[in-house]
């Protein structure tokens, strides 16, 4: 059973890795002994994380925008510097936007929809061909991270955010058809409430959001971890196109 969730030997890249949920996923895949390479915006935080991680195992700061073709390109590039094969690509980075209907701008809905929803297509567009070379040996991973808000819908007006998750989640089921050709096995996690520079409900009044939770608490940090460890391992083999929902059973209150 320890074999069964060990990434001993494995390379993986956490775009959003900095902070949040994709550090979470980060830290529990260095646990298990894979070497991980993590990417976001600001050089800064992702060099600092990455320097705080690295007491866990092998952890490699990767700065770049992934909301842009150019800054896609250069993350592909610079990761080949470092590995010529990719065991597991977790599409995290994402962005939020809310504003009243009559209100919301373009540029917001851009923002969202570009980097929730498109750069995880292109970005493992781009890498594919190490993906595919890891799958030589065994199967390599995808994983989206989508969010409960594309499974239920929410009081709050996040209208690019809702779709693009929702969006993500059934672009997760298309991509995995194609993609388990190669022995590219591509799933979806749907986080419910965690402490986030995003969430920051979840993160500054977590008493008060517990209490809508059937569970009666917000996710933590190894129930994420948990839940992409799985995944990524060989105990996940056989998840192929399917979502992940770690919400405490919120999604199903609603």
């Amino acid at each position: 059973m320890t074999d069964l969730f060990s990434l001993e030997g494995r390379s993986a890249l956490i775009t959003g890795g900095s902070r949040g949920i994709g550090r979470m996923i980060a830290a529990g895949f260095l646990a298990q002994g894979a070497r991980v390479y993590i990417s976001a915006r600001k050089a800064e935080a992702c060099n600092q994380t990455a320097q705080e991680l690295s007491a866990l195992g092998h952890c490699v700061s990767l700065p770049a925008d992934v909301s842009t073709p150019e800054g896609m390109h250069s993350l592909v590039a610079a990761y080949a510097k470092h590995e010529p094969q990719l065991d597991i690509l977790v599409n995290n980075a994402g962005a939020a936007w809310g504003a009243a209907f009559d209100e919301f701008p373009e540029k917001g809905w851009d923002k969202v929809v570009d980097l929730n929803l498109k750069t995880p297509f292109f970005l493992t567009q781009m890498l594919a061909p190490q993906l595919r070379k890891a799958a030589e040996l065994k199967p390599a991973k995808v994983i989206n991270i989508a969010s409960i808000d594309g499974v239920t819908v929410n009081p709050q007006e996040t209208y690019p955010y809702a779709a693009s998750k929702a969006g993500l989640i059934h672009m997760t089921k298309r991509m995995a058809l194609r993609l388990i050709q190669d022995n590219i096995v591509v799933s979806a996690i749907a986080p419910g409430a965690f402490a986030s520079d995003m969430n920051r409900d979840a993160r500054d009044h977590a008493s008060e959001v517990s209490a809508q939770i059937p569970a009666g608490r917000i996710g933590v940090d190894d129930d994420m971890a948990g839940a992409a460890i799985y995944l990524a391992s060989r105990a996940g083999d056989y998840v192929v196109g399917a979502t992940l929902v770690v919400d405490g059973g919120v999604s199903f209150a609603r």
